[in-house]
């Protein structure tokens, strides 16, 4: 073999070299794309519930807060009535006679 062939089938060897790596770097950026979509399916329903978990737990607290002040409320309320009621039979009593 002469130089020129040694240099041609060098460059031949190269040049498949290099589409071989610009192969292996489309192929690798499609695992990558591929690895990240599948990640991205199996976190997403796990972040998205844990979302709504948070938001439910706060509606939860400001619900249990409005309710402890009604009961709060309903107990003083029924406080008022008794007296009203203990005011009014005692007026009652005293008409009465």
């Amino acid at each position: 073999m002469n130089e020129k062939d040694l240099i041609l089938q060098e460059v031949k060897e190269h040049h498949e070299l290099q589409n071989m790596e610009n192969k292996m770097g489309w192929r690798f950026l499609l695992m990558t794309l591929l690895i990240l979509a599948i990640a991205w399916l199996i976190l997403f329903p796990k972040v998205y519930l844990q979302s709504q978990v948070y938001y439910k737990s706060r509606d939860i607290a400001v619900l249990t807060g409005e309710y402890n002040v009604l009961k709060e409320e309903n107990r003083i309320l029924k406080t008022k009535v008794e007296s009203i009621r203990f005011k009014n039979q005692v007026l009652d009593t005293m008409f009465d006679e």
